[in-house]
């Protein structure tokens, strides 16, 4: 038995049906804070249960973020698993898809179909592209949106190729929009009585967290270039070297810190330039402030480069690697990693849940399960005949 959800979300049943790897993280931030969300599956598994590393046949990300998640199987394209879908959307609140625009309606299961059998029912579409446009019918990822909304372009040293990030950048922020929504949807729902659906192409979300670049070009005609680690906004911002060999990341984006840095890095007379005074003017400038500021950090060892920053009151943090993210004290302190019961792996870590509500907080309950593990107590609970629906290959 699975312990009972708990936290804001308490009695919202979530059906996520979507695969990798936006809907899913949506599904698993609602769990986090207390939904009931059941994760229903073809027969074969979600490919999230084969994605990136495992252990003993046990997929690390599957653990994550199936997190919270009951597990059924179903297969939605024969007329017996559609049936079966309607009658649990019908005692659900929020139904997470991810497939491409018209698939669900080739196999009768639209919001038409679905809200008629529960107007309440909220439906969280995502999709690479969204539902409609010249795009729509395209297969979409994450990869292509972080391409395509200049996080790119952007991304990199100037005389190297643009960057794509090694992790599900635009997806887990397409999830985070994703369960904003419902939360959203649920609130309108809550008061007016009537569910809707909500239309989340992964190739948005991730331009509303790139800054003003659209008004900026719009007005000025700027196109942000690459610049490495460096911000055309303000200087010095940059990752530089200690004498050990570690790297630290400073940051000036208020102008008291940059003259702070400076002072400390044994430069006082540059603070009393006129350009100094604004975060543009430093940035044209940067490579003088770089030059004063990385040689200071590199005639320093890295823990006396921290201690004498904080001293300062500037601002200054390691770069981590995971495992030394894992051992600071600040994480430590703020329960950001923790350690959690699984029946396959035995002890295992991973992120807590996302933010504390002192109130309502939200629990990860338990990791991932198997796949179908919750076929029977599922499916019996809606007086279902459960090895017949396994003799006709419906779960």
């Amino acid at each position: 038995m699975t312990p009972a959800p708990s936290g804001p979300l308490a009695g919202v049943r979530v059906l996520d049906l979507a695969t990798l790897f936006a809907g899913p993280f949506a599904a698993m931030l609602l769990g986090d804070y207390g939904a009931d969300v059941i994760k229903v599956e073809h027969p074969h598994g979600d490919p999230l249960r084969t994605h990136g590393h495992s252990k003993d046949g046990h997929g690390l990300m599957s653990k994550q973020v199936n997190r919270n998640k009951r597990a059924i199987t179903l297969d939605l394209s024969k007329p017996k698993g559609q049936e079966i879908l309607v009658r649990l959307a019908s005692e659900s609140d929020v139904l997470i898809e991810n497939f491409r625009p018209g698939v669900l309606e080739g196999w009768n299961l639209g919001y038409d179909v679905l809200s008629a059998a529960n107007p309440r029912l909220v439906m969280l579409r995502m999709t690479g592209f969204g539902q409609f446009g010249p795009y729509a019918t395209r297969p979409g990822f994450g990869t292509l949106a972080e391409a395509m909304s200049g996080f790119a372009a952007t991304t990199g040293e100037p005389d190297r190729p643009p960057t794509l990030p090694p992790f599900g950048l635009a997806d887990c922020i397409a999830g985070l929009a994703g369960a904003f929504g419902v939360v959203n949807a649920l609130f309108h729902r809550d008061h007016f009585g009537k569910g809707q659906v909500i239309d989340i192409a992964i190739i948005e979300p991730i331009l509303a967290v790139l800054g003003n670049h659209a008004l900026v070009y719009d007005q000025l005609g700027v196109v942000q270039p690459r610049t490495g680690n460096r911000t055309p906004n303000n200087a010095p911002r940059n990752a530089y070297r200690t004498r050990d060999g570690r790297w630290v990341a400073v940051s000036t984006s208020a102008d008291r810190i940059a003259t702070r840095v400076l002072q400390l890095v044994g430069h006082p007379e540059v603070t009393a330039e006129p350009w100094f005074a604004s975060g543009h003017g430093r940035a044209a400038h940067v490579e003088l402030l770089d030059e004063l500021v990385g040689a200071w950090v590199a005639e320093h060892d890295f823990t006396d480069v921290v201690e004498q920053f904080e001293r300062a009151g500037a601002a200054v943090a390691p770069i981590y690697d995971i495992r030394q993210a894992m051992q600071d004290p600040q994480y430590r302190a703020l329960d950001t990693f923790i350690t959690i019961k699984d029946e396959d792996l035995g002890p295992i870590k991973m992120q807590n849940v996302i933010f504390r509500m002192l109130g309502t907080p939200g629990q990860v309950r338990f990791p991932g399960r198997r796949l179908g593990q919750d076929n029977d107590a599922t499916y019996g609970g809606l007086g279902l005949d459960v090895e017949a629906l396994r003799r006709e290959g419906v779960i």
